[in-house]
C-alpha cells in the first residue's frame, strides 16, 4: 500500500462495549498492525440523550484490557484532535454551512407538526416508507435570511439527488449500488446544533485522515450519502470495510440494548480475556492456515481482509467456553492460581484448602475461572445425600457395596498417616487386594462418601489429600451414619 494506513475505531458512550463493537475495534487494529500504520480512537458522543456516564472509561479500560492499543485517542491525544465530537461542534457548523453554498446541503425550518403530517401524505421511497419532501429546499435566499434573523429553529439537511444510483467498492462485499431515489435528505446538523452521526464521521474521518474505515453492514446502503459529501467536498473518499453482524441466532443480532454480553460480562463471569479477544477475532474472520488458538500478535501477522465473510455469524458461548479453557490449560500454574484466586475468594471454601493444591486439580477440569466455585461447592456444603449415588454400574458398585467397604475402610485410613495423593492411591489399592474387591469399587464408594456428589475435579485420593486426614475420617463417619 503506497499510502499510510489510518484506521479508527469511534464508539458511542453508550454503556458496556458488545462483542461486535469490540471487534470492529479489533479488526480495525488488526488491519492498521498488519500494514504498519495507525489505529485510532474517537469517541462520537455528540447523541447527548444516549450518553452513560462512566462509558468512555469503559471503552478505555476494555481497550487496554484487551491489549488493544491505539495510537491517538481523546486520553493521549495526537495531531488530529480534538478526538471528542463534543469537542469539535464548531467544526461541524463551519462544514455544514461550506455544503450550503456547494448545494449538497440546506437549511430546513419545518416545524415538528408538519414532519409528522407528512406521515399522511403519499412521500414515501420504493421500500414505503415515509421520507422529507425537500420542502425548505425551495425557500428563497431572502427566505432563509429572515428566518435565520428571527431565531426560527433549523436543521441542516443533505441535498440527496432526486435521480441517479450512489455506487462504490466495498472491501469485503464487493460494488454496492442504491438508488438515491430510496434515500432521504438526512439531517446533519441537529436543531442543538450537534451533528448527527451521518455528518461528524465524514467530516472527522477526513480531517484525521482515516483512509479505511471499517464498520458494521448495517452501514453498507448508507454510504453513498457519505461519498455524495467526499465529493461536494472534492475530498478522496476513503476505502471501506463492513463487517458481516454477529447473531445471537439465526434472527437476531447481539444488541447492548437487549443486553447480550459485554466483554466485561464474560470477563466477570470468569472467561480468559485472551480467549475471548481470540474467540472474537473468529466471528467473521478465518485465518489461511485455519488456526483457532492465536495471539494477539499471531491473528495481527494472518490478518487479511479475504479471510472476512460476507454470512452472518453466530455467537456460540460453547465453543467459547472451548477455548477458554484451551487457554488454560497452556498457562503455568502460578498464572492460574493468580487469575483464579478472586474466584476461589467469593467462596466459603477459601482459605481453608490448599490453593495450590486446588489450582493442581482445577486448571484442566474447568473451562472458566466462573466454574470454581460450583467445582469445589462440596468442601463445605456436606450433607445427607441419597444412597442411590453409590449406584455406579460399571464399576458394580451399589449402596450394599458401600454399607460393606467404608467400615473397614475407615478403620483402615485412621491407622495411615501419610494423606498425599501417591501414598493414598497405593494403599486403596493394597486395600482392594487385601479384601477381595475392585479397584474401582473400593475408589467410587470412598470419592462418594466424603464429597457427596458423583462430580468432582479429582479421584479418590485427590479428595482425601484435599480434604486431610480430620475432614476424611469426619466424612467417612457421617456416611457410614447416613447408610445405615
Amino acid at each position: 500500500m503506497s499510502e499510510k494506513v489510518r484506521t479508527r475505531f469511534a464508539p458511542s458512550p453508550t454503556g458496556y462495549m458488545h462483542i461486535g463493537n469490540l471487534r470492529s475495534a479489533l479488526y480495525g487494529y488488526l488491519f492498521a498492525v498488519k500494514n504498519g500504520g495507525d489505529f485510532i480512537l474517537r469517541i462520537e458522543d455528540t447523541d447527548q440523550n444516549r450518553y452513560v456516564d462512566g462509558a468512555v472509561q469503559i471503552i478505555y479500560d476494555t481497550l487496554a484490557d484487551a491489549g488493544i492499543t491505539y495510537s491517538e485517542g481523546p486520553d493521549k491525544g495526537g495531531d488530529y484532535g480534538p478526538y471528542m465530537q463534543s469537542e469539535r461542534k464548531e467544526i461541524y457548523m463551519e462544514y455544514a454551512k461550506k455544503l450550503i453554498e456547494k448545494g449538497a446541503a440546506y437549511y430546513c425550518f419545518c416545524t415538528p407538526e408538519r414532519l409528522a403530517s407528512m406521515k399522511d401524505t403519499s412521500v414515501s421511497d420504493s421500500n414505503g416508507v415515509t421520507r422529507y419532501d425537500k420542502h425548505c429546499l425551495s425557500l428563497t435566499q431572502e427566505e432563509i435570511e429572515a428566518n435565520l434573523k428571527a431565531g426560527i429553529p433549523f436543521v441542516i439537511r443533505q441535498n440527496i439527488p432526486a435521480e441517479g444510483k450512489g455506487t462504490y467498492e466495498d472491501m469485503v462485499f464487493g460494488e454496492v449500488s442504491v438508488d438515491y431515489k430510496d434515500m432521504e435528505d438526512g439531517i446533519l446538523i441537529k436543531s442543538d446544533g450537534m451533528p448527527t452521526y451521518n455528518f461528524a464521521n465524514v467530516v472527522d474521518d477526513h480531517l484525521m485522515r482515516i483512509n479505511y474505515v471499517i464498520r458494521g453492514v448495517e452501514y453498507l446502503s448508507s454510504t453513498p450519502k457519505y461519498n455524495l459529501m467526499y465529493d461536494a467536498f472534492g475530498w478522496e473518499r476513503p476505502h471501506y470495510m463492513h463487517l458481516s453482524p454477529v447473531m445471537k441466532d439465526a434472527q437476531h443480532k447481539l444488541s447492548k440494548r437487549n443486553g447480550d454480553a459485554s466483554y466485561q460480562d464474560l470477563v466477570a463471569k470468569g472467561y480468559v480475556k485472551e480467549a475471548i479477544l481470540n474467540y472474537i477475532a473468529l466471528l467473521g474472520w478465518a485465518p489461511k492456515d485455519n488456526s483457532e488458538k492465536m495471539t494477539l500478535a499471531e491473528m495481527a501477522e494472518k490478518f487479511s481482509v479475504d479471510g472476512l465473510s460476507k454470512s452472518p455469524s453466530i455467537y456460540d458461548e460453547a465453543k467459547l467456553r472451548w477455548l477458554s479453557g484451551e487457554y488454560m490449560k497452556d498457562m503455568s500454574e502460578d498464572e492460574f492460581l493468580r487469575r483464579a484466586e478472586p474466584f476461589f475468594a467469593k467462596t466459603e471454601a477459601y482459605g481453608k484448602y490448599d490453593l495450590n493444591l486446588l489450582c493442581k486439580l482445577l486448571k484442566t477440569r474447568i473451562e472458566t475461572f466462573g466454574d470454581i466455585p460450583e467445582k469445589i461447592s462440596f468442601l463445605e456444603s456436606f450433607g445427607p445425600f441419597a444412597p442411590s449415588l453409590y449406584d455406579n454400574k460399571k464399576q458394580k458398585c451399589n449402596a450394599d457395596a458401600a454399607r460393606t467397604i467404608l467400615p473397614k475402610l475407615r478403620l483402615a485410613m485412621e491407622g495411615w498417616d501419610d494423606y498425599s495423593n501417591a501414598a493414598l492411591y497405593e494403599k486403596l489399592v493394597a486395600f482392594a487386594a487385601e479384601n477381595g474387591v475392585k479397584n474401582g469399587q473400593v475408589l467410587w464408594c470412598l470419592r462418594i462418601a466424603i464429597t457427596g456428589t458423583a462430580v468432582t475435579p479429582g479421584g479418590a485420593s485427590e479428595m482425601a489429600e484435599l480434604l486431610g486426614k480430620e475432614r476424611t475420617l469426619a466424612r467417612l463417619d457421617q456416611a457410614i451414619a447416613w447408610l445405615a
